[in-house]
């Protein structure tokens, strides 16, 4: 996290805000004292559409072996 100086940050906004999109955060201090933080806006998560997540899944082939066997058999098989 940069920390910079009300002068600055009135003088490079553009700069500090395309830092804090590509996820950095920034603290404005005055007489360097720390009185604000710029952060990037968190997106709301969008709804589950469980009508289309289930038509994906039951398009998917059935697998020949249960995970727990496959998970299994992947464990022993990396031993040496």
């Amino acid at each position: 996290m940069a920390a910079v100086n009300l002068a600055d940050a009135k003088t490079h906004l553009s700069e500090l805000v395309d830092r804090v999109e590509a996820g950095d955060s920034v603290d404005i201090t005055r007489r360097g004292k720390p009185v604000a933080r710029l952060t990037a806006v968190t997106k709301p998560r969008r709804r589950i559409d469980a009508a289309l997540l289930e038509a994906l899944t039951a398009s998917m082939p059935a697998q020949p072996q249960a995970a727990a066997d496959l998970l299994r058999s992947m464990r022993d098989g990396d031993r040496y």
